[in-house]
């Protein structure tokens, strides 16, 4: 088993950053594919970008150019940098690893 938490969300205006934080629990983190998902108000959740355990990174396209995928195996942990935010963005987000979900973090990009 695989626990997974989230950090990092928060309320931030259009054109803003944030930085997501996906820590886990065990060391066998750094041997595994991790993604990370959204699901806004009435969506599904999709697939926002991820990272294999040897750093390959693929993107949605709607993200691509302004969030960037990163892992520091060395703490267990993945990240997911989000620049030039939209109010599309807005959105819970969930680490995703080896069929383990985490908690989510809530993205509200607002002016």
């Amino acid at each position: 088993q695989v626990q997974l938490v989230e950090s990092g969300g928060g309320l931030v205006q259009p054109g803003g950053s944030l930085r997501l934080s996906c820590a886990a629990s065990r060391s066998i983190f750094s041997m595994l594919d991790v993604s990370w998902y959204r699901q806004a108000p009435g969506k599904e959740r999709e697939l926002v970008a991820a990272i294999t355990s040897g750093g390959s990174t693929n993107y949605a396209d709607s993200v691509k150019g302004r969030f960037t995928i990163s892992r520091d195996n060395a703490k267990n942990s993945a990240y997911l940098q989000m620049n030039s935010l939209k109010p599309e963005d807005t959105a819970v987000y969930y680490c995703h690893c080896w069929g383990y979900w985490g908690q989510g973090t809530q993205v509200t990009v607002s002016s």
